[in-house]
């Protein structure tokens, strides 16, 4: 069985752990819509739901036995919670998907990535 997620941090295409756990699978390129904030805790980046973000990621059609080790590296569902939102692809088609959101209010004091692309956080 496969579920596809959002990526939008280091399991993006060219990513650390997308080296490591997704390889050589490149991404399909999608954005969510503008609810979510995005924020730095440094090597790695967090979005929480709230806000007028949209946060530019890659969609991966993973396996059940990936989704678990992903869903591990992610510490699912103790530090992010894996959530069902709806994303915008590049051909303007909508799909649904996973992504990996923060509850809110624990790293209220992080800075902000204002493009939501943690690729462009720079």
């Amino acid at each position: 069985m496969t579920t596809t997620i959002f990526a939008y941090g280091t399991l993006r295409t060219g990513e650390p752990h997308w080296a490591r756990l997704l390889a050589p699978a490149d991404g399909v390129r999608a954005v969510t819509e503008a609810a979510f904030t995005m924020r730095t805790l440094g090597r790695f980046p967090i979005v929480e739901r709230g806000g007028l973000t949209a946060i530019a990621g890659e969609l991966f059609e993973l396996e059940s036995e990936t989704l678990a080790v992903v869903d591990e590296l992610e510490g699912h569902p103790r530090w992010y919670e894996r959530a069902q939102i709806s994303v915008r692809l590049a051909s303007g088609q909508s799909q649904r998907t996973w992504i990996y959101l923060m509850p809110p209010g624990r790293h209220d004091d992080s800075p902000i990535i204002a493009s939501g692309d943690w690729l462009r956080r720079c």
